[in-house]
């Protein structure tokens, strides 16, 4: 359960989405909601000082704007504004608020793939030990389909766990990518397709029992469907994604997709400039 919810904003067009969330999931959860604004350290300290005021009476505005278009009370707030380095601040907070979840504005342009690598959004999903969530979608669309690349091992399994303890009453999506070599070269040997159709099917049946025994420990089991592709892991995800766009995608930071890579075309770059559904990342360890 949630007790201590972080939202980072810089106070653009961008974080709006992002405080309506904040604001409904600190109600529903009964959460403390920790505001953070970074400002930058090297202005003036007659300006910063000026400056931080207004911003602290900005934000106060945005909460009572927000919770007046929602429809829900003001949840107990802690408003902080600070210097220093957005993405170090912000992680900072995380540990000094003991925060359970961290929200931040889609702060990025899509399809442009460099402007995103290093950003506040991408630095925080990777060092953060709470899960960090990327919102860009207004709180009128409300989650319902929930999407969980899921491989069952520990990461996937931590993933899952946290999805179903913060939002019981979901639609929920589990896919697995299974990725066979030489697929493409060996497509047209009969005896190749009639093996892969076997071994499909095997997969599925494994599959079907390693979902069972998961959710034969969680109490209220959701509406699941699982779904079952072949091909590369990344490349299957970012395609699901973008034909078939749920609500929230919720990723572990390890695993077979590779989360944890820091290269300029990894998966969370890839998805954070190219998609357009909210995204919750998951620190496993």
């Amino acid at each position: 359960m949630t007790q201590t919810l972080l939202l980072a904003t810089d106070l653009s067009s961008e974080c709006r989405a992002a405080m309506a969330r904040a604001v409904l999931l600190a109600n529903e959860h009964n959460a403390r909601l920790d505001i953070l604004h970074v400002l930058d350290p090297y202005l003036p300290a007659s300006a910063l000082k000026e400056l931080e005021k207004a911003v602290t009476r900005t934000i106060e505005s945005d909460i009572m704007d927000t919770c007046e278009s929602l429809g829900v009370t003001r949840p107990n707030t802690l408003i902080q504004v600070v210097t220093g380095t957005p993405y170090a601040e912000i992680i900072r907070e995380v540990y000094e608020q003991k925060a359970d979840l961290a929200i931040l504005g889609a702060h990025r342009k899509h399809h442009q793939q460099d402007l995103v690598t290093g950003t506040t959004v991408s630095r925080v999903m990777r060092r953060a030990p709470c899960p960090v969530m990327s919102i860009s979608h207004s709180t009128k669309r409300t989650w319902q389909d929930v999407l969980v690349p899921i491989d069952f091992s520990l990461a996937s399994r931590h993933t899952l766990k946290e999805v179903l303890m913060r939002f019981p009453d979901i639609r929920l999506t589990l896919l697995h990518v299974w990725d066979m070599p030489a697929s493409r070269e060996l497509a047209s040997d009969p005896g190749y397709t009639k093996w892969r159709s076997a071994e499909r099917t095997k997969l599925r049946h494994q599959l079907d029992i390693e979902t069972e025994r998961f959710m034969a420990e969680i109490d209220d089991v959701p509406d699941l469907e699982l779904v079952l592709e072949q091909g590369d892991p990344t490349d299957i995800l970012i395609q699901r994604v973008r034909e078939q766009p749920p609500d929230l995608l919720a990723l572990g930071s390890h695993g077979r997709i590779g989360i944890g890579r820091r290269t300029a075309g990894s998966l969370l770059e890839r998805l954070l400039s190219e998609t357009k559904c909210d995204i919750m990342l998951c620190r496993t360890w």
